[in-house]
């Protein structure tokens, strides 16, 4: 085992410095020698045929579990190296990602009921857990790095303001907020901005968490939450955002996304879409990130959304990359979720603070070596809804950076 173990592992690590030690013992050092050297630890020879095995699924769960060890470096370094290879799995391992890209679609089927459960079991976690590594808004989607020595908190309120100047928000204009999260964006909006603010969560902490947060700012006249899917919210609205929570639909359900959508804007209204994307095309959800943190959820490539906005009578009128963005939300994360991981330890246990380790890092990776990004799509129904050049955007953002000194709230973790 140790031989064929040995044999795989050269020839998939090309690059870096990886030292493998098995569970009985032996080393052997992988790669080209460049970059930080790290080295991992084998604890049972269960957790070696696994990895040889199905190394997408086995890789988090041995290191979760404890049967992978890191002795050298941290889990980030190590999924540095881990995800900047050629991506060249072994021939069993490639049936395995065949077979899962023939099923995705039913792993991503998401009909009303199952997509609110799907959604619960990720955000309804013990609310400690989030504010151990979230801003004080509890923005839990990329944040907007303005400037590179940017706080976590002045780049997440860059984000809502980047994406409210894209939204042109007119006081007392009705704007949906799909997928409300804990209500940072909608209350921002109202507040600032001004809008009338309907926001809908599946998930019952958020749902709770949003109206708690509007009645102590005394804005629950003019945003309110519900607990709802987007699919049954009656309309018109004037402005519809939704941030993070596209990777929650589903690729059979894009269209009906955007129908409903459509249905739901007014003539002259504006949609802005942010959502985590793939620059390479069509994949699956890695199966890990699929089993123990975002079951249903998918990363869908450019190719696969806009046909559905084309199909839908939507127009685009503009689209924004952010690369390196959301790589520097989820260090920051990481960083403090690391600071604070013996209260996560308390609240659930050593193996969860290993999930959630792992889930940040290799998140974090995947932006750094992998390709993934965020994009911003802003929709319409009609020609000449928006300016048509861009300069727009930045006075927009000029205007809200007054309106937020006028308010200047105090900062405190979201739900205090």
């Amino acid at each position: 085992m140790s031989f064929l173990l040995k044999s795989v592992l050269r020839r998939f690590f090309r690059y870096g410095s990886i030292t493998f030690i098995t569970a009985d013992g032996q080393s052997f050092t992988c790669g080209d020698g460049t970059g930080t050297p790290v080295t991992v630890r084998f604890t049972t020879p269960s957790a070696q045929r696994r990895l040889l095995l199905d190394p997408e699924m086995t890789f988090g769960e041995i290191y979760m579990d404890g049967e992978l060890v890191i002795e050298q470096g941290s889990i980030t370094d190590v999924l540095a190296v881990v995800l900047g290879q050629p991506y060249d799995l072994p021939g069993w391992a490639k049936l395995h990602h065949l077979q899962r890209f023939l099923i995705r679609r039913w792993h991503q089927f998401n009909p009303m009921g199952l997509a609110k459960r799907r959604i619960q079991s990720h955000y309804d976690l013990d609310s400690r857990i989030y504010s151990l590594f979230l801003d004080s808004d509890r923005q839990y989607s990329c944040a907007y790095f303005e400037q590179p020595d940017m706080s976590l908190d002045e780049a997440q309120l860059a984000k809502r303001r980047h994406v409210t100047a894209k939204l042109l928000v007119q006081p007392d204009q009705h704007v949906l907020d799909i997928g409300s999260g804990w209500g940072g964006l909608g209350l921002y909006i109202a507040e600032i901005a001004g809008g009338l603010v309907t926001g809908v969560t599946l998930s019952n902490e958020q749902f709770e968490m949003s109206n708690q947060r509007a009645k102590a700012k005394g804005l629950s006249q003019r945003a309110k939450f519900l607990l709802e899917d987007y699919r049954k919210v009656p309309g018109p609205f004037d402005r519809i955002v939704s941030v993070g929570m596209f990777e929650h639909v589903g690729i059979d359900h894009y269209q009906t996304y955007f129908d409903r959508c459509a249905e739901l804007l007014k003539d002259d209204g504006v949609m802005v879409l942010h959502a985590i994307g793939r620059s390479e095309g069509p994949d699956i959800t890695n199966p890990w990130v699929a089993k123990y943190i975002f079951p249903g959820g998918y990363i869908p490539a450019l190719s696969e959304v806009l046909p559905r906005i084309e199909r839908s009578g939507l127009l685009v009128d503009d689209i924004e990359i952010l690369r390196l963005h959301y790589a520097d939300t989820l260090k920051a994360w990481h960083e403090r979720f690391l600071a604070q991981q013996e209260e996560a330890a308390r609240i659930y246990d050593e193996r969860f603070v290993r999930m959630w380790r792992f889930y940040l890092a290799c998140s974090e990776m995947s932006f750094r070596k992998q390709n993934m990004m965020v994009f911003q799509i802003q929709l319409s129904k009609r020609q000449g809804v928006v300016p048509i050049t861009r300069d727009y955007i930045t006075r927009e953002e000029q205007r809200l950076r007054g309106l937020e000194a006028a308010k200047a709230p105090p900062l405190q973790i979201a739900g205090e």
